[in-house]
């Protein structure tokens, strides 16, 4: 654990003078509006979901109006960012959801959000960290490559990864901003294919860069 929690401490060093102003890269103006793009960016990249919210966030302005959204319509207007028809069911669903039982308003609570469809723990703390302040860990594609190439974690498993980086992190490190910091990190440097290798200086403790992990 000594171990983990050293190269950690490197690496929160290293990005926090690299990536000191790393943020949500997701366009939002509330919680309902970064729920609903956070869905859309699953296999998604950021960029492709920001040009998509941009219209149907004018289109669809409430929870109310994406629930009453004809469900052909909806999936049409999202079509760009992929898997549009498991998508737009499930944001039209938890959009009746929203407004029948939370009065419209996105849960602030990490088991009412997780009863929504389409709803795992990584969007939620997306919501969490990012619109209501709390702690929150956002294990996805970049964190979980760059925690497992350092060797901070070994699990495949999101949620035991989230587990072990919250002891391995303690409660000083701010969760949300770290997140965006170790994704800006993976998207920039720590590359799932080609990663540059030469630019980041925990080389010494890159399991991938030693050559004993494939990926």
């Amino acid at each position: 654990m000594e171990d983990k929690v050293s190269i950690a401490n490197k690496l929160i060093d290293f990005l926090n003078s690299k990536f000191p102003n790393a943020k949500c890269s997701l366009n939002y103006n509330n919680p309902f509006q970064l729920l609903v793009a956070t869905i859309l960016s699953a296999r998604c990249t950021d960029e492709r979901v920001n040009k998509v919210t941009e219209k149907i966030f004018k289109k669809y302005n409430s929870p109310q109006a994406f629930a009453n959204a004809p469900l052909s319509e909806l999936s049409e207007d999202i079509k760009p960012t992929g898997f549009y028809k498991n998508k737009s069911k499930n944001i039209k669903e938890l959009s009746s959801i929203i407004v029948k039982k939370f009065s419209g308003q996105v849960p602030s609570a990490m088991d009412e959000l997780l009863t929504l469809p389409g709803v795992g723990r990584k969007t939620a703390n997306v919501v969490l960290g990012n619109c209501f302040s709390k702690p929150a860990l956002v294990v996805d594609t970049h964190v979980k490559r760059v925690v497992k190439r350092l060797g901070i974690v070994n699990s495949d498993d999101p949620d035991k990864i989230e587990k072990e980086l919250m002891n391995i992190l303690g409660e000083k490190t701010v969760w949300t901003k770290w997140s965006h910091q170790v994704i800006a990190f993976g998207r920039e440097i720590c590359k799932a294919r080609k990663p540059l290798c030469h630019k980041c200086p925990l080389q010494d403790y890159c399991k991938y860069y030693k050559g004993s992990i494939s990926s």
